[in-house]
């Protein structure tokens, strides 16, 4: 499978250039049945990356402009009736996907907001009683603008809890948006210009790959340590949650699988401290609530220097 993760990276790097912590993070959220949260500014390749992994991965993509108006059977799908059999039908909703993109989730209320709770931990939707599963794998990207905030709705902590991993792509470096400027002149930008080069299958294979990654005592130590240090630290109000305990070991897992694949320097099949502090700031930033000013990675990061590493 090797080759497989290879030709994964190399087939999204077409796309998006520059970014090859932001593609690691994807595919580590990815692989470990995790979901992803983006936040940046408009415009750096969020959406691009999202259409990418769709379609390098052979799997149905659908999108949602989240805005204030939309309803959660907008998300979930409903029953409609139908004339011509004197019965009710299911129309399913793009939750019925592989990869979802729900593009400024923050604009849509509480109430629709809640209807993506069920499908991220439980991969079904539940209308009007019944519930239905979704395709597997099914993977959300959501995004979230962090400088805008007029007409938005702050997702709330049982929401931001669905989500393995938060980052952002950031602003390209000078090289890169010349590169990209280029690319775009020979038409070679965009996730149209991409083949698949794994199945669904093959996805799933990878994500059982990674949940049997060995994790010794030890690091499952040092991930207890730093979920508990976030609950005792001083500026934090809310700590992580045990579900940022099992989600910063199943990323680490994932992460360790990607590097032994990726890095042929790389000889330990299993997880090492590294890996668990690599991720630590992405996995568990937006799990916590800070009582000052200062950034909840930054608070992450404290905590991470005043700890010791096994």
């Amino acid at each position: 499978m090797s080759n497989k993760v290879q030709q994964l990276v190399n087939n999204l790097s077409k796309a998006i250039v520059g970014k090859d912590v932001a593609i690691l993070l994807v595919l580590v959220a990815l692989f470990a049945g995790g979901h992803a949260l983006l936040e940046d500014v408009p415009g750096v390749g969020k959406t691009l990356l999202a259409k990418s992994l769709a379609a390098s991965i052979a799997g149905k993509f659908q999108r949602i402009q989240c805005t204030p108006d939309l309803l959660p059977t907008d998300i979930t799908g409903t029953n409609v009736w139908n004339p011509q059999t004197g019965q009710f039908q299911f129309l399913p909703g793009p939750v019925f996907t592989n990869i979802l993109l729900a593009d400024e989730i923050n604009r849509a209320t509480p109430r629709t907001q809640s209807a993506l709770l069920e499908v991220m931990e439980e991969v079904q939707v539940t209308v009007d009683g019944v519930s239905r599963s979704v395709p597997t794998p099914f993977f959300t990207i959501a995004t979230q603008n962090p400088v805008e905030y007029q007409g938005t709705f702050p997702l709330p902590e049982a929401q931001l809890d669905r989500f393995a991993l938060s980052f952002s792509l950031g602003y390209p470096q000078p090289d890169e948006e010349l590169q990209m400027l280029k690319r775009s002149q020979m038409g070679e930008i965009g996730s149209r210009q991409l083949d698949p080069c794994i199945t669904l299958e093959e996805v799933l294979a990878l994500r059982q790959q990674c949940a049997e990654v060995p994790v010794n005592d030890q690091s499952n130590q040092y991930i207890v340590d730093i979920v508990r240090a976030t609950r005792e630290h001083p500026d934090i109000v809310l700590g992580a949650s045990p579900r940022g305990t099992v989600a910063l070991q199943k990323t680490a897992q994932s992460l360790a699988f990607l590097r032994l694949q990726l890095d042929p320097e790389r000889k330990s099949d299993y997880v090492l401290p590294d890996d668990i502090k690599f991720l630590a700031p992405y996995v568990l930033s937006h799990r916590i609530i800070t009582a000052s000013r200062r950034k909840a990675q930054s608070v992450i990061q404290n905590i991470l220097q005043n700890l010791p590493v096994p």
